[in-house]
């Protein structure tokens, strides 16, 4: 469990933070902006779940998604080293991946199939489903980039934001009357 007494600490003010392990890094670092777009897609999460409290299958999903998210922001906090001992850090899982591909194939087999393109929008639930769904895709892009750099990324991190940002989509689909409210681009309609 974590204890925070004092929220401000003015260490930050110079533009620098400190990683999980303690080392000092600066605020505009890959490693600060992948984890820092998990907290962004956490956030939009939990805005979605002020429309989706009511759906019994849906919002427990994401309310254990929101929890995962804070393990992600961990696990990317800290950079793996070849010596780790399984276990011994906070890392996202594949058992955890494995579960994003169930809850999709579960939500996904009750839609109707595409025909088309679907645009972020609907019920205010799907909407903001949507726009989660796009951060976590920033998010997915940063850790990418980090790895990219050089910089270690535990693999199921990776896996973890890909199969999240199709979880968000479905549920997007989802929240719109299981596909039944669903707003489709209609390719060249305004020209």
């Amino acid at each position: 469990m974590v204890t925070l007494n004092r929220i401000y600490t003015r260490t930050g003010d110079g533009g620098r933070t400190r990683l999980a392990t303690g080392e000092p890094v600066s605020k505009t670092s890959l490693r600060v902006e992948a984890y820092g777009a998990v907290d962004e897609t956490n956030a939009t999460v939990g805005l979605a779940r002020l429309h989706t409290g009511a759906d019994t299958l849906l919002d427990p999903m994401l309310a254990r998604v929101q929890n995962e998210l804070f393990d992600l922001g961990a696990d990317l906090a800290t950079p793996p080293k070849p010596e780790e001992v399984d276990g011994a850090v906070l890392r996202i899982l594949d058992s955890q991946v494995e579960r994003l591909e169930r809850e999709i194939d579960e939500l996904n087999g009750a839609l109707p199939p595409l025909a088309s393109f679907v645009l972020p929008g609907g019920t205010p639930a799907a909407a903001t489903l949507h726009l989660a769904r796009t951060v976590c895709r920033r998010a997915e892009r940063r850790a990418v980039a980090l790895q990219e750099a050089g910089e270690p990324v535990s693999p199921a991190a990776l896996k973890y934001l890909n199969r999240l940002s199709d979880l968000l989509f479905v549920a997007a689909r989802w929240a719109n009357d299981r596909g039944s409210a669903e707003v489709f681009w209609k390719s060249g309609a305004t020209r």
